[in-house]
């Protein structure tokens, strides 16, 4: 018997010690309900005693993720050792994770927005959690009058929740409620993402900046979000973030140590009170650029569903930016009330100096010719509500002061200015004033960084926001046509749509057009622009009809930086807006989204150098079936806008059928 146990501990010394002392690899598969996504994630040893998470992602059998790290970094070791926890001799915190349970949920929520770019949005996907445990049993000793014993109270638990859709994977760190006082101080995330060689991204370091696309490489700076990516293999690809409530805003920086490998980056530390979640990570991938556009409800799928009890108050529409004297806005009020418009906006310096924290958004300045009351009374007489610009400085000073006179005012909703974005202090501050708003019946428009992360679900007061480029910066086509796919993919985007202006770089059919391709509830119109700049130009019967908000979204067609076709239809109604980039170019689409077996008045407005306005745009009408293709030649930085109704008697003896030729 003795010689029997030497000679197997003399197996064991020759036995490679990995054998005697790894622990087994752990994978797990997840895959979205229709097939199309597979990840899969895996947690095995990378050396001795260390064990890492790691992922990858295909879409329809294509790699779209190599394999990529997994993980949050805390530093909580001062109070760690406080609890009699020893020093964790860990590279990154969620090494040697211990493995606990392993849940999986099928979830089918369909549900009905308040408004959006769709009236019915498929919420459906397959959930994988899995828990996790740190300095668990085996980990802790606790020396007692009964001997040495395990202390649970002392560990950590870390959930890693994944979710699969048909229109992408998402997953995030969640931490249940502690029974062991400590809070989390989070300085990071492992959370990496690697591409194939020759991966290309629309980089760009800021959100109101121009993109270029470049390789995964020599960047200058982290890259925004949503960052687009365009694969070797075909696919495109489109990492971003949802549910960015306390959390810090993220961004993606290049891996030094790995090739073709980014990895999240957030603004700043984190310091939390367990349960607490991170945000959201998004990935979604598509053969159709188009399709990522299409698939765009995916954030707001990511959020908690509406908050908002009484929602009757909640309006979108379109608006006019008015100068800050009571005749100029009385003169928007009319063209607003004339032209189907929905709100005036006064933008800032109405209360004086936005920039200076001393100034008081409680009263307009003394200097300004304008009466407020007097104002919201004679647009509340035709319809028509008031916005106001109100700078950060003055809603971090006063916002439990405004909100309340806002609403006693009339004022139907608020612009926040220059708000700080990125930690988890500020991103907490502005979806608390969010909520306060809506206890206030006020819509928000937030301007300058704030990208979207679906926030809007939960809190529908939210309509729109910048985060853009838009033509408050005045930029070319060639952009315009790349924003489609990148900064909408996130939500609304308050481009600030203009048509009089002469600065605008882009014809002005494409103007037109942007205000169906460009989706924001409150849509801003004639930005830089005036009343008295309207001479009756008859092409501005569009902006009169186009909606804000849609019951269905298509992309007919589109290459990122190229041309966009986008149909979105409102009841019978279909809208079409198409753009280029500073090229000239022929576009094709069927008409195959309308009704069958219907004919429409198709209203189409181009850009033509023979029309005598100063904006020379075309205006023709036509009558169209679904089974006819639209032929279109479009000008060097234009586009053009259609608007297609269904035909009565009537219209069917007044107008022509649509030519074979190129309009």
């Amino acid at each position: 018997m003795v010689r029997t146990f030497v000679f197997f501990l003399c197996f064991l010394w020759l036995l490679p010690a990995k054998s005697v002392f790894a622990r087994e690899d752990k994978s797990w598969k997840l895959t979205s309900p229709n097939g199309a996504y597979e990840m899969q994630i895996t947690q095995k040893e990378i050396a001795s005693n260390k064990r890492q998470l790691y992922y990858r992602l295909n879409y329809k059998g294509k790699e779209v993720v190599t394999e990529s790290e997994l993980g949050i970094q805390l530093e909580n070791q001062l109070f760690e050792s406080a609890l009699g926890i020893e020093n964790d001799p860990s590279t990154y915190w969620c090494e040697n994770l211990e493995f606990k349970e392993e849940l999986r949920n099928t979830i089918e929520a369909d549900w009905k927005p308040l408004y959006g770019e769709r009236s019915y949005i498929e919420n459906r996907y397959q959930e994988l959690i899995l828990k996790f445990t740190k300095f668990d049993e085996g980990s802790i000793l606790t020396e007692g009058r009964h001997g040495t014993s395990y202390d649970k109270r002392r560990s950590y638990e870390m959930h890693l929740i994944v979710r699969a859709y048909n229109e992408g994977v998402a997953f995030k760190y969640f931490f249940p409620e502690s029974t062991n006082g400590l809070f989390l101080h989070i300085v990071g995330e492992q959370t990496s993402f690697s591409f194939a060689s020759g991966t290309k991204a629309y980089y760009e370091r800021w959100a109101q900046g121009p993109y270029t696309l470049q390789p995964l490489k020599n960047w200058e700076d982290e890259g925004e979000r949503p960052l687009t990516l365009e694969l070797k293999n075909g696919l495109y690809v489109s990492l971003l973030e949802a549910q960015m409530i306390d959390y810090a805003r993220t961004k993606f920086k290049l891996k030094l140590d790995e090739e073709n490998t980014l990895q999240a980056s957030i603004y700043d530390k984190v310091d939390a009170i367990s349960p607490f979640a991170t945000s959201w990570r998004v990935i979604m991938a598509a053969e159709r650029a188009g399709d990522l556009i299409e698939h765009n409800d995916l954030l707001l799928n990511l959020n908690e569903p509406n908050q908002i009890k009484n929602t009757s108050w909640i309006k979108p529409g379109k608006v006019i930016r008015s100068g800050l004297t009571t005749v100029e806005a009385k003169a928007c009020v009319d063209f607003a009330a004339a032209h189907n418009m929905q709100y005036v906006h006064l933008d800032a310096g109405w209360y004086g100096p936005e920039m200076k924290v001393a100034s008081d958004a409680r009263r307009v300045a003394e200097n300004r010719n304008l009466k407020m009351q007097e104002l919201i009374n004679y647009a509340a007489a035709k319809n028509i509500g008031i916005i106001v610009y109100v700078n950060q400085r003055a809603l971090a000073n006063q916002l439990d002061e405004l909100f309340p006179l806002f609403q006693k005012w009339g004022i139907k909703g608020v612009k926040f200015g220059f708000v700080q974005v990125g930690s988890n202090r500020w991103s907490d501050w502005l979806h608390k004033a969010v909520k306060k708003a809506a206890e206030h019946q006020l819509l928000v428009d937030i301007h300058d960084e704030y990208r979207p992360t679906g926030v809007s679900r939960t809190y529908p007061n939210l309509m729109t926001q910048e985060g853009i480029r838009g033509n408050e910066e005045m930029p070319d086509a060639t952009h315009n046509t790349i924003l489609p796919f990148t900064r909408f993919l996130a939500g609304a985007g308050d481009y600030t749509i203009c048509y009089y202006n002469n600065r605008i770089k882009t014809t002005h059919a494409h103007q037109l057009a942007l205000s169906v391709v460009y989706y924001s509830p409150l849509q801003f119109l004639y930005w830089y622009d005036k009343p008295a700049n309207y001479q009756g130009e008859p092409e501005i019967e569009f902006f009169d009809r186009v909606k804000t908000v849609w019951d269905d979204t298509r992309v007919l067609d589109g290459k990122i930086g190229e041309y966009i076709v986008t149909a979105r239809r409102s009841g019978s109604d279909w809208f079409v807006g198409t753009i280029t980039n500073t090229d000239a170019r022929a576009i094709a689409f069927t008409l195959d989204f309308l009704e069958k077996g219907k004919q429409y008045v198709m209203h189409i407005y181009t850009d033509d150098g023979q029309i005598q306005t100063k904006t020379k745009v075309a205006v023709n009408r036509f009558l169209v079936k679904s089974s006819e293709t639209l032929r279109l030649q479009l000008k060097a930085s234009g586009g053009a806008a259609i608007h297609f109704t269904p035909a009565n008697k009537e219209n069917e003896k007044k107008y022509k059928t649509l030519p074979k030729k190129v309009l």
